[in-house]
Order: C-alpha cells, then structure tokens, then sequence
C-alpha cells in the first residue's frame, strides 16, 4: 500500500511524521483508539488525538467506522478507502 502526503497540504514535517505512523498502524485494519495507542506506544488520549488522530481526519486520510456516532464506544478507524491503492 502507498500512501503519499503532500507538503502542499500546509502540514509541519513533525504532523506528517504523526500521520505516517497512524496510517502504517492502520494499514488494512480498523481499530479502536486504544489498540492505535498501544500498537504506538502512547499512553495519553488528548496528544494522540491532537498530533495523530485529528491531523489524519482533518486531511481526510482516515475515516470512522461509524461516522454517525463519533463519540460511540465502538468507533474504529480505518484508512479511507480513497487513500488506500492497490499495487
């Protein structure tokens, strides 16, 4: 899978680095913010959603699993499915 991220998208390098990691967690899966959490090491919700989590939906990067309810106990997260390419 490739996945490309513009500078043009007014990012600092430090987000971009943030969102890489996110998307390479995620890959083919949909997983909850705490299984994101621990496959990155992180253990504080309010960064990750600030420098990870946010970041990658404000780009439209990545999408919920139930984007009605984005507060739902069972939220996942996905790559979208217009940012996934096939080899």
């Amino acid at each position: 899978m490739l996945i490309q991220i513009s500078q043009s998208d007014h990012v600092s390098d430090q987000e971009n680095d943030y969102v890489k990691r996110l998307l390479t967690i995620l890959n083919d899966k949909e997983l909850s913010i705490t299984e994101i959490m621990l496959q990155l090491g992180l253990k504080h919700k309010p960064t990750f959603r600030k420098n990870y989590l946010n970041p990658a939906l404000e780009k439209g990067l990545i999408e919920r699993t139930i984007p009605d309810k984005p507060r739902s106990k069972n939220q996942k997260y996905r790559i979208k499915k217009s940012e996934k390419i096939s080899k």
